[in-house]
This record gives C-alpha cells, sequence and structure tokens, in this order.
C-alpha cells in the first residue's frame, strides 16, 4: 500500500467511528467515548496511580537528576 492509501484507510476509518457516535443519544456517547481499560473495563477515571512509585530514583536512574 502506498501512504496515500493509509491516509485513505485512516480518514475513513475516523468519519465511521464519527458517524457511529452521531447515532447515539448524547449520554451513551460520552460513554462510548470514554477509554476504559483493556483488561477489566473500569473507565479511565478509576484507574489508580502507583503509590510505590519512587520518582526521585526514577529521575536518579534517568541521569536528570532530583528536579523537585
Amino acid at each position: 500500500m502506498t501512504d496515500r492509501d493509509y491516509l485513505w484507510c485512516a480518514l475513513n476509518l475516523a468519519l465511521d467511528q464519527e458517524e457511529e457516535l452521531e447515532r447515539l443519544c448524547p449520554d451513551c456517547r460520552e460513554r462510548a467515548k470514554e477509554e476504559p481499560c483493556p483488561v477489566c473495563g473500569a473507565p479511565r477515571e478509576g484507574w489508580s496511580v502507583n503509590a510505590g512509585f519512587d520518582w526521585a530514583r526514577y529521575r536518579e536512574l534517568k541521569g536528570g537528576g532530583d528536579v523537585d
């Protein structure tokens, strides 16, 4: 496939998704736009943050030092 073919496919996929969303009522449209967890289906707002992650150690290993 050429770059033009890929662009055509991507554009038509986006338009198809837009058309599907326009068929839904406003409440269902908002739920459809939410990005669920691919494993459990939890909405993005419910995703938790790793509280045990050591940002200082991460920055040190990354080479940026402690930026706080």
